[in-house]
């Protein structure tokens, strides 16, 4: 069964630290419980972005690698 998203956000080619402050804002713009779907290029975007955004009390509810990018399913938190 596929996840429903609420919005999808393609990050490749932005580059630490706008990644995840995009990030942010998207998630900032949906209801707790809602999906948004972000696509990250490989390396320091992929370290960085999902530890910030459980940091901050999200959750990664999926990664799907796509080539040199990766799809990032995230839950916004409380």
């Amino acid at each position: 069964m596929a996840e429903a998203f609420k919005k999808s956000l393609n990050l490749h080619g932005v580059a630490c630290p706008l990644n995840f402050v995009k990030t942010k804002l998207a998630l900032e713009e949906l209801a707790a419980g809602e999906l948004l779907e972000v696509i990250l290029d490989e390396g320091d975007a992929m370290l960085n972005v999902p530890r910030s955004v459980k940091e901050e009390g999200h959750k990664i509810v999926k990664v799907t690698p796509e080539g040199e990018t990766f799809k990032v399913l995230i839950e916004k938190g409380v």
